[in-house]
């Protein structure tokens, strides 16, 4: 999902005016939470990155681009000690854990891949319904977004959809909702494009905060230009951590 600055732009200008457009509408207008960085960790500023968690004190990473994908396995220094590459020339996207059970969906190939974690090795795969792109698990089942604004519950045993929510601010759907991270019932979507993070409460789907990330982000794309847009949040079981694509560190906040 590479694009163009001056799209992104577009596209972050499109989406506050579709909020905007909902101003006379009796729903209570959603608080805005400006996001500040608490500490950092080293990140590699040549991963593209798509999904992001904490799993106790490992931090796992999936990257995209076509022939480029890979899962990484970090300490909690950031420190790489095991990884894998995508097979084939799939973009990889969105990854999360159940157990020893790894998930890694594609963009565009309709396909996802089955992973033991340990050892890391490929298992399987499976067909994706459209895009895959953030991934993240809730109650037991995986959870996932394919850039709409819909978010699908995929069974842990087959991974058919067993649930679709809806996602919506302010009674406007919000589109391009991209990688995920659940803690408890409270779900945190990056919304590809722009530099906010919707606080969406499950099963509802309704956003009820938005995480403003933008000044930092500008900053870090003003000091590193092959930096682009927000992307991976990760809960290590007291704070998020964020990060994004080329960026050259992942943020704990608050």
């Amino acid at each position: 999902m590479i694009m163009l600055k001056s799209m992104r732009n577009i596209l972050r200008n499109l989406f506050l005016l579709a909020l905007a457009a909902c101003a006379d509408m009796p729903a209570a207008e959603v608080p805005v939470s400006k996001i500040t960085v608490q500490d950092s960790i080293s990140h590699s500023d040549t991963r593209f990155t798509q999904g992001l968690f904490w799993d106790g004190d490992e931090l796992w990473e999936s990257t995209g681009l076509e022939g480029k994908s890979k899962i990484y396995r970090m300490n909690k220094k950031g420190e790489t000690f095991d990884s894998i590459s995508m097979q084939g020339n799939h973009f990889g996207e969105g990854i999360a854990k159940i157990g020893n059970k790894l998930v890694w969906l594609t963009w565009r190939s309709n396909k996802g891949f089955v992973l033991s974690a340990s050892p890391l090795r490929f298992l399987g795969d499976f067909r994706v319904a459209g895009e895959g792109w953030g991934l993240s698990v809730w109650k037991g089942n995986w959870i996932m977004s394919n850039g709409s604004s819909s978010i699908y519950v995929l069974s842990a045993k087959d991974m058919s959809v067993v649930n679709t929510i809806n996602v919506a601010a302010e009674g406007v759907r919000v589109p391009h909702l991209n990688e995920l991270e659940v803690v408890g019932d409270t779900l945190y979507a990056n919304v590809w494009g722009s530099d906010s993070i919707a606080v969406i409460s499950l099963p509802g789907g309704n956003v009820i905060k938005w995480l403003d990330f933008s000044e930092k982000s500008a900053a870090i794309r003003k000091k590193h230009p092959k930096a682009e847009v927000l992307n991976g949040i990760a809960f290590d079981g007291k704070k998020l951590w964020v990060t994004g694509k080329n960026w050259p560190w992942i943020f704990s906040i608050f």
